[in-house]
């Protein structure tokens, strides 16, 4: 059975060696140390050869031999072991193919300087000071003991082979400056040794990505010291890994797996203490060459490569895209933390969306899998005997929460997950304010942590809580009231002097030919008394209302009648429309009670905003009809509907009750459509 012969002494070599045995291709692997036959993996497709081999040694192995290819993948700074396999395969109908390393020319390199020869760097070493660390192995270390001097203070990282070891002690370096030891190593692993042995100076080749030297280059940043380097190859002649990988693919005449998928995971932490993590997402950190997150999340946790303080898509994908570029032939675990759970007030789903986007649009070559974690909800309700399935749960936690009394007022229970202590202060002054004093609330302060602590308040003990950490509260008011299905606040209620006022029945019917949802922002334009924007606000603390109203005596009403109800949700515009809407978010939907002589004007601006909204029209003059009638047919439009109200209410004329009859109102609803 034909194979393929492989020269391995690298990091890529391994992993072809890996490649083509999940492929199912034989393959006959040579690595010149025992130490470099230990660490491969075994497989049933891989037969080793183990010894080094001159020229004509490796003649006589290749033609006695049944190989469909010639794959070397030997370091790049072995020029006699390339130079020995080119010279015996001369003349031999065998295909040679140069597997290259690659080399990051992006990075930045810092303090550092070349030298074209071990002897010129050793030379330079005397006159330096302080401890070296030589990470270029063992071969060339007698070019670094001519000098007494520079030998007792080398610290020498080789592998840990009898081999490299019986090299250092014949060139007399003593036991305790041997670093012997597999890599390569993260940037953290080469800070640590520095900071460790004192080390002034770092000796490395340009090894490439996969020998980790620009681990070593960052290592040597972030502790101050200078970096020297043997040789300064540039781009080395050959083939990359993919590159190969295909050009054996069409040798075999068979598809070979790369190696190279990511494997991500999003993995919810819970509340951060590792006691509390999952055993899975704990072995899975513990397995991480990236591990990413915010950097509270990252602090106890060490990853094979590197850890970034992380979070956001924007921050994710492009470094993603350039680590896979980096490592083009490794199968790297990535491993992304989200406090809580994963699925629970979590960034984590915006997240897996966008990495699924750049996958599908082969951006990234990976696969995603999430793995929950315990909620901070669920630890609180845990420790204190609390359910939480018929409790109500928001969050605080990075977001403005409207409404805070309004939400627990028809809630016996109540789950609140905060951002921090002036979130909790919030909460007491918003109890405070309604008069909601008698509910109880229990603070879970840095839950799991060392620090845990958990404790019954008053809202005025929490509106003094001074304590900075991380809180999740449980409020039980003892008090709740029903939740009324149905909208409506009766127009008694509402502080409405003289000024104009759309009456009830009016308002309910004009709301729902609004056709609100969750998440919408609506312009109540010509507010008055801002009954319409209470009304709207009411139906869910999470509609963003803004009541745009040009007279004084109006707005003063406005921000009362807000106050009244505890509308947080309402935000108070004073000016004339549509002068007013430059710094106002998004608007989804528009009801227009008054225009002040500038319809046309204002449905322009709200068509330019946004050419798919709601928008719903109040009139009592037939004028008005005809001007909207006209001013409609410049867009656009759909859904549009026309309804006249007229209602009539009850008076009491002595024994009798007579109905007296408002004005009537046409109510005029459509969508903007974009062309």
């Amino acid at each position: 059975m034909k194979e393929i012969l492989i020269f391995a002494g690298t990091t890529e070599g391994r992993k072809l060696s890996e490649s083509l045995a999940v492929s199912g291709i034989n393959h006959t692997l040579c690595v010149a140390t025992e130490y470099g036959e230990i660490v491969l993996k075994e497989n049933p497709f891989m037969t080793v050869h183990c010894g080094r081999m001159d020229e004509e040694q490796i003649r006589e192995f290749i033609q006695n031999g049944k190989f469909e290819a010639v794959v070397d993948a030997t370091h790049p700074y072995a020029n006699i072991v390339t130079s020995n396999i080119k010279s015996a395969m001369e003349e031999m109908n065998i295909p040679y193919l140069r597997l290259k390393r690659e080399l990051n020319a992006s990075q930045k390199e810092e303090n550092v300087t070349y030298f074209e020869t071990n002897e010129a760097c050793a030379m330079e070493l005397e006159g330096i000071q302080g401890n070296i660390l030589l990470t270029i192995g063992s071969k060339e270390l007698k070019k670094y003991c001519v000098s007494e001097d520079v030998k007792n203070r080398l610290f020498v990282r080789v592998l840990p082979g009898m081999e490299s070891l019986s090299l250092c002690m014949e060139q007399g370096i003593k036991g305790k400056q041997i670093i012997a030891m597999q890599g390569p190593f993260t940037t953290e692993m080469n800070e640590a040794m520095i900071r460790q042995y004192g080390i002034s100076c770092l000796i490395t080749k340009q090894s490439g990505t996969s020998g980790g030297y620009y681990e070593k280059l960052e290592a040597a940043k972030k502790t101050g010291i200078s970096v020297f380097v043997i040789g300064h190859p540039g781009e080395e002649a050959g083939y990359s890994f993919h590159e190969v990988c295909n050009e054996l693919e069409k040798i075999c005449q068979q598809k070979i797996q790369k190696k190279n998928e990511m494997e991500i995971t999003l993995a919810g932490i819970g509340m951060g203490n590792r006691e509390s993590l999952t055993k899975e997402v704990c072995e899975k950190i513990e397995e991480a060459d990236i591990l990413l997150g915010a950097e509270r999340m990252l602090k106890p946790y060490r990853a094979r490569i590197e850890k970034k303080p992380f979070y956001l898509a924007k921050q994710i994908l492009p470094y993603l895209q350039e680590i896979q570029k980096r490592y083009p032939m490794e199968s790297l675990k990535v491993v992304i933390l989200f406090s809580g759970d994963s699925g629970f007030y979590s960034g984590c789903q915006p997240l897996y969306h966008a990495l699924q986007e750049e996958i599908n649009a082969g951006q990234l070559q990976a696969g995603i899998r999430i793995m929950p974690g315990i909620s901070s909800v669920a630890f609180l309700a845990a420790c204190i005997g609390e359910s939480y399935q018929d409790a109500a749960i928001c969050s605080m936690h990075g977001k403005e929460l409207y409404n805070l009394a309004r939400r627990i007022k028809t809630e016996r229970k109540t789950f609140m997950i905060m951002s921090g202590v002036k979130d909790v202060n919030k909460l007491g002054d918003a109890l405070i304010k309604a008069g909601m004093t008698q509910c109880e609330i229990i603070t879970g302060y840095q839950l799991s942590y060392a620090e845990h602590q958990i404790r019954k308040r008053t809202p005025k003990e929490c509106l003094e809580l001074k304590e900075e950490g991380l809180y999740t509260c449980f409020v039980k008011n003892p008090n709740a009231i029903h939740k009324n299905l149905t909208h409506g606040i009766s127009d008694g209620e509402f502080i409405r002097d003289k000024v104009p006022m759309t009456k009830e029945e009016v308002r309910e019917v004009s709301i729902c030919k609004l056709k609100l949802y969750q998440g919408a922002v609506v312009f109540d334009i010509g507010s008055g008394t801002g009954s319409i924007a209470m009304e709207m606000a009411g139906l869910s603390p999470d509609i963003q209302v803004y009541a745009i109203e040009q007279k004084k005596e109006a707005v003063s009403l406005i921000q009362q009648n807000k106050e009244k109800f505890q509308f947080e949700n309402v935000t108070v515009v004073e000016a004339k429309a549509p002068e007013g809407f430059q710094d106002l978010p998004g608007v989804t939907h528009a009801f227009i009670g008054g225009s002040g002589g500038n319809l046309k004007e204002i449905l322009q601006a709200l068509y330019e905003m946004n050419p798919n909204m709601r928008v719903v029209i109040n009139a009592i003059s037939m004028e008005t009809i005809c001007e909207i009638k006209e001013i409609l047919t410049m867009y656009p439009i759909e859904n549009e509907e026309m309804v006249q109200i007229q209602v009539s209410r009850a008076k009491e004329v002595g024994k009798y009750h007579l109905m007296q009859a408002e004005n009537p109102v046409w109510i005029c609803a459509f969508n903007f459509r974009e062309e």
